[in-house]
């Protein structure tokens, strides 16, 4: 019997380039950085990498295409949860281009990238006012 390739046949054409690891090391270790009692909330969400927003997610958020977007939630809120609600998928997408783009020094960009998980955490969280991290110390 003859063995069948599993997975695509391109994927060990292209290996992922070396600034995209380097970029999913910076996520994480801002994730780890965030206080316990926050950083448990992330794991009812994915964390994605995406390269940039797309035309559409550009769009629903009212944003041109002349505009920045680090991050993005998709989800629904805890505080808007309902008792008999079934959760929808939760995420957050950091957009690595924009980032490394606007944020070339690379303590800047870690800097840039926690901020930007912090704050999608905190739609996330029901929390929409910067003061109100402030108060909880996760700004």
């Amino acid at each position: 019997m003859t063995k069948r390739r599993r997975g695509s046949r391109s994927a060990g054409l292209h290996p992922r380039p070396a600034r995209h690891e380097k970029f999913e090391r910076l996520v994480d270790r801002a994730i780890a950085t965030i206080p316990a009692p926050f950083r448990a909330a992330l794991d009812e969400i994915a964390v994605v990498i995406a390269d940039e927003p797309t035309r559409e997610q550009l769009r629903e958020n009212d944003m041109h295409a002349d505009e920045t977007l680090y991050g993005l939630y998709e989800g629904v809120p805890l505080s808007e949860w309902g008792g008999d609600w079934v959760p929808m998928p939760t995420r957050i997408i950091i957009f690595r281009l924009p980032l490394e783009e606007d944020f070339p020094d690379p303590l800047d960009l870690a800097d840039e990238v926690r901020i930007t998980i912090l704050h999608e955490l905190a739609h996330h969280l029901g929390i929409e006012d910067e003061d109100r991290l402030a108060e909880l110390g996760i700004d």
